[in-house]
């Protein structure tokens, strides 16, 4: 019997570097709209009363960045000076220009040239059996308590909470499987005339247990706003930038990462959609019982479209061997930029949705790399082969 202890954090809408994600994606979304075929390398930056918004943008559209960046800021709570950041009022600069007609060479399609990945770069995407959603548990919990933490303060259960804010999440294994969590770490932003033990009673009430009961203890330890106060926060506290969060953003260190944030990037860029492959791919392996966990790599080459290479770690979890899942993953999952950005319809303003709260284990319209439609066609290539 092996036990271990494995931690993981995410971050609200409102911590700083989550507010960048926002508003690259914001833009990418209305550049979308207009124009699907945009190509969006798009940055944010933001500090006390600024937010500067910079990259490389190639489109038929035009939109409005500065009321983009504000109509974002509304949406997730800076709206108040005291924030730090208020969207009325906050400074906004942009510097954008086109993308390098030399990365077009190999990425436009054309009659001698089918689309070429945007970039080089490896891809990871895991799955496993720890939640319904396929999630591994510390990521879960972590995630949705940071969007509790939102529900509560947008809904004004505990008016005293304010945008910004932090969970961690530890949890017992005993042989790889998920016992109880042993320790929740919760860091929220809050009006400071608030005391520090109603803070406590509050977030354990209204965010901790509504969450994580089926998986607390007697013995489950809880480190809320550990250094007693919390009242100043956001871009005030903080400076943000795009990209910052990609541990939150997939599997909380529970498998590996290639390294590509995803938020402000169009889906010719593979850090995004072979990401997002790389996960469907992973979880529709786990969803057909053809392992209990599972990690995908796909690689490529800037301007090639076939990956450099494919590769399936089940970890000793597997029904079928790991060569043979290969071969499947080739035979069945679209691996080309155009087709992946073809089967999970990656052209739509879906983006500013998956930049809180994690890109993967939600299950909703926008998040068509979440869906398990691919077991039917896993098996049959297995049974076939086997």
């Amino acid at each position: 019997m092996r036990k271990f202890y494995f931690t993981s954090e995410s971050v609200t809408e409102g911590h700083p570097d989550k507010i960048c994600d926002q508003v690259s994606d914001a833009i990418l979304d209305a550049l979308l709209t207009i124009d699907p075929d945009s190509r969006v390398a798009c940055e944010t930056m933001t500090t006390t009363g600024l937010v500067m918004v910079v990259g490389e943008i190639t489109t038929r559209a035009y939109v409005d960045i500065p009321g983009i960046v504000r109509a974002t800021l509304r949406k997730i709570g800076y709206t108040n000076p005291d924030f730090g950041l208020d969207a009325r009022a906050c400074a906004v600069i942009t510097s954008i220009h086109e993308q390098s007609e030399n990365i077009a060479l190999g990425v436009n399609e054309t009659e001698k040239h089918e689309q070429g990945a945007g970039d080089q770069g490896l891809m990871f995407g895991y799955a496993c059996d720890e939640t319904p959603e396929l999630m591994p548990l510390p990521i879960s919990m972590a995630n949705k308590i940071c969007m509790r933490l939102a529900e509560v303060r947008k809904k004004g259960i505990l008016n005293w909470v304010r945008p910004d804010g932090k969970s961690q999440v530890t949890v017992e294994y005993i042989d790889d499987c998920p016992q109880r969590i042993t320790e929740v770490v919760v860091a929220v932003h809050h009006n400071p005339e608030i005391p520090h033990d109603q803070i406590v009673s509050d977030i354990k009430k209204h965010v901790i247990i509504p969450v994580c009961k089926d998986y607390l203890t007697p013995e489950t330890r809880f480190f809320i706003n550990a250094t007693g106060i919390f009242a100043v926060g956001g871009p005030e506290a903080d400076s943000g930038v795009t990209g910052r969060k990609i541990i939150c953003d997939t599997y909380g260190g529970m498998g590996r990462h290639g390294g590509g944030a995803f938020s402000g990037k169009d889906p010719s860029k593979v850090d995004r959609s072979a990401s997002y492959m790389a996960r469907y791919i992973a979880k529709n392996i786990v969803a057909a019982q053809l392992a209990r966990r599972c990690e995908v790599q796909l690689s490529y080459s800037i301007g090639v479209a076939e990956p450099i290479s494919v590769f399936v770690n089940t970890f000793g979890t597997g029904s079928v061997p790991e060569e043979l899942l290969e071969q499947a993953v080739r035979a069945v999952f679209p691996l080309k930029p155009a087709a992946i950005i073809k089967h999970l319809q990656l052209k739509r303003p879906i983006y500013m949705k998956t930049a809180a709260y994690g890109h993967f284990g939600r299950e909703e319209d926008e998040f068509s790399w979440e869906k398990i439609d691919m077991v039917d066609k896993l098996k049959k290539y297995i049974e076939a082969k086997s």
